[in-house]
C-alpha cells in the first residue's frame, strides 16, 4: 500500500476510537444505569448529548479541514476525544457524564470526516466511492471492540475500564496520524472571516444541490447508533433473556455487516453509478423492514438465531449510506468539500441526537420495541422525503 493508503487509514483509526467510545452504552447500559442512578430514557437522554455534541460542532470542524487543513484538525480532535473518554470513566453521576458525553462529541465529530476529506481531495473522483466504502468499513471495526471484548471487559473490569481503553486508543491514533499523514499546506484562498465560512456550511447544506443527501442522513446514521450503539444490548438482554457476554456474541452478526457492508457498498457504487440513489433508497427501506422484523419477532416468540440474521442484514442494508458521501462529493468543486460533507454530517448527528431522545421516550412507554420502531418509522419517512427531492445523482 502506498503512503496516500496509508494516510487515509491512520486518519481512520479515529473512526474507529469513536465507533467504539460511542457504542460502549449497548453493552454497559444496566450497570451504567445503576453506578449513575439513570432511568433507561434517562440514559438515552443523557448518551444523546454526543450526537448532538457532534453535530454542532460539525460547523467549526468543516471549516478548519478547508481553511486549516485535516492533519491539524485530526490532531486536536483526537487529543478532545481522549479527554472526554477519561471525563466519562471518571464520572460519578449523570451530570459528570453528560460533561463526558458533550466533549467525546466534540472531540468524535471529526473523525469520519478527516478520512473521507483528504480522501476527496486527494483521489480521483472515480475512486472516491470505493474508498469512501474502505474507510467506513476499516471504522466500523470499533464496534468489535464494543460487542464481545467490552461485554467482558465490563463483566471483569467495569464500564469505566471500557472508556479508559478508549482513551488509549485515541492517543494511538493520534500517534499514527503524526507519523504518516503529509499534507499540503491549504492554498490561502481570498480573507473569510470564521462567520462566513461557518455561514457556508448552513448553506450547503440547505442547498437544492445536497438537499436530498442531507434528508436521509437525518435518520441513517441515528439508525445504526441506536440499533447497535444502545437498544441492541438492552433487546438482546432484557427481551431475549440472554447474558452480557452472550448478547455481546449475538451483536457480533450485526458489527461485521457494518464492517463488510461499507466496502461492498463502495464497490456497488463505483460500478453502478447510473442507480446509485435506488442503491441508496432500497437500503434504507430494507433496513427499516429488518428492525420492524426483529421487533416482531420479539413479540412471535423467534429465536436468538433471527435475531442475529435480522441484525446482520441490517448492517448490511444500511451500510449503503456510504453512497451519501459520493452524492455530496459529486455536487461541489473540490474547494468546498470538507464544508459540503460537514454539511451533511450535521444531519447525520443532528438526526441521531433527536431520535436517541425520541427513542428513550418510546421505551419508557412501550418497552425497547418501541425505541427500536422509531428509527424504522424514521428511515421510511425520510427515504420517501428523499425520493421526492432533487439532487445529486
Amino acid at each position: 500500500m502506498n503512503l496516500l493508503g496509508l494516510s487515509v487509514l491512520a486518519l481512520a483509526l479515529g473512526h474507529v476510537f469513536s465507533n467504539a467510545v460511542r457504542t460502549i452504552p449497548a453493552m454497559a447500559a444496566d450497570v451504567l444505569q445503576r453506578d449513575l442512578g439513570l432511568t433507561a430514557d434517562g440514559l438515552a437522554g443523557l448518551t444523546g448529548a454526543f450526537p448532538a455534541a457532534f453535530a454542532l460542532a460539525m460547523l467549526p470542524v468543516g471549516v478548519a479541514l478547508d481553511r486549516w487543513g485535516v492533519k491539524p484538525t485530526a490532531l486536536a480532535l483526537m487529543a478532545v476525544g481522549a479527554a472526554g473518554s477519561l471525563l466519562a470513566a471518571a464520572a460519578t453521576g449523570p451530570w459528570t457524564m453528560l460533561a463526558g458525553q458533550v466533549v467525546l462529541g466534540l472531540g468524535c465529530s471529526g473523525m469520519l470526516m478527516c478520512p473521507v476529506t483528504y480522501a476527496a481531495k486527494t483521489l480521483p473522483p472515480q475512486k472516491f466511492g470505493l474508498w469512501g466504502g474502505v474507510i467506513q468499513a476499516f471504522g466500523n471495526t470499533g464496534m468489535l471492540l464494543s460487542a464481545s471484548p467490552l461485554a467482558l471487559l465490563v463483566e471483569t473490569a467495569g464500564w469505566r475500564a471500557g472508556y479508559v481503553a478508549s482513551a488509549l486508543l485515541a492517543i494511538g491514533a493520534a500517534a499514527a496520524v503524526a507519523l504518516v499523514v503529509r499534507e499540503a499546506r491549504p492554498s490561502a484562498g481570498p480573507t473569510r472571516s470564521l462567520a462566513e465560512d461557518a455561514r457556508e456550511v448552513v448553506s450547503l447544506g440547505l442547498s437544492r444541490a445536497i438537499r436530498g443527501p442531507v434528508v436521509i442522513a437525518f435518520a441513517s446514521f441515528a439508525a445504526v447508533l441506536g440499533v447497535r450503539g444502545l437498544w441492541g444490548g438492552p433487546w438482546l438482554m432484557e427481551v431475549k433473556d440472554l447474558s452480557r457476554v452472550a448478547a455481546g456474541h449475538v451483536l457480533l452478526a450485526c458489527t461485521f455487516a457494518l464492517i463488510a457492508g461499507p466496502a461492498i457498498a463502495g464497490l456497488l457504487e463505483r460500478r453502478l453509478q447510473a442507480h446509485r440513489r435506488a442503491l441508496l433508497v432500497a437500503g434504507h427501506l430494507g433496513a427499516a423492514a429488518a428492525i420492524l422484523l426483529l421487533v416482531a419477532g420479539g413479540a412471535l416468540g423467534w429465536g436468538v438465531v433471527a435475531d442475529a440474521a435480522l441484525l446482520a442484514a441490517f448492517g448490511l442494508l444500511i451500510s449503503l449510506q456510504v453512497i451519501c458521501f459520493a452524492l455530496v462529493r459529486a455536487a461541489v468543486p473540490p474547494a468546498q468539500v470538507g464544508r459540503a460533507l460537514s454539511a451533511m454530517n450535521i444531519s447525520f448527528f443532528g438526526g441521531a441526537a433527536v431520535l436517541q431522545a425520541v427513542s428513550g421516550a418510546a421505551a419508557s412507554v412501550g418497552g425497547v420495541g418501541a425505541a427500536l420502531a422509531v428509527f424504522a418509522v424514521a428511515l421510511v419517512a425520510c427515504t420517501l422525503a428523499f425520493l421526492r427531492l432533487p439532487g445529486p445523482r
